[in-house]
């Protein structure tokens, strides 16, 4: 994971591309594969980059030590290619909550693009630190993202 999880835009509220949160990243050499543009694998990272920061941004130092979101499940579709040098925003927005489940959209494009290069869709679960078990996404952890369960 990349050191530099800087995020832009409302961190509340985050439940579509108009209000997703932002986070830009840089296509370096190391991200570029044999065919000369981002490796797929490297599009993960920046969307798991993302929707980590954004947990890390609104929720409590007591609540990064007592709760931890794991991967259950990612779709990727892919579009564009991102070539080395170039720019990518990153935008990430909440979907459907249910039980200790959370969907996180992510939207990976250069710069005003009218398409992405990738988009994931990711199934995390919420998980209890101390004893591994899945923890139910809480009221208190909806309003700290700024979203309901009817959105």
């Amino acid at each position: 994971m990349t050191s530099d999880l800087a995020l832009s835009g409302d961190l509340a509220g985050a439940r579509s591309f108009e209000t997703a949160v932002v986070m830009t990243r840089r296509a370096e050499a190391e991200h570029i594969d044999e065919l000369g543009h981002v490796n797929n694998a490297v599009y993960l990272i920046w969307a798991q980059d993302a929707g980590t920061a954004h947990w890390r941004a609104v929720a409590s130092e007591e609540m990064q030590k007592e709760m931890v979101w794991v991967a259950l499940r990612h779709e990727i579709d892919y579009r564009d290619q991102v070539v080395e040098g170039e720019t990518v925003e990153i935008r990430t927005w909440l979907g459907r909550v249910s039980g200790p489940r959370f969907i996180r959209h992510i939207d990976i494009r250069k710069p005003g693009a009218k398409r992405f290069s990738a988009k994931v869709e990711t199934d995390w679960c919420l998980i209890d630190a101390k004893t591994r078990k899945p923890k139910r996404v809480s009221q208190e952890i909806l309003d700290l993202f700024g979203v309901s369960t009817s959105d």
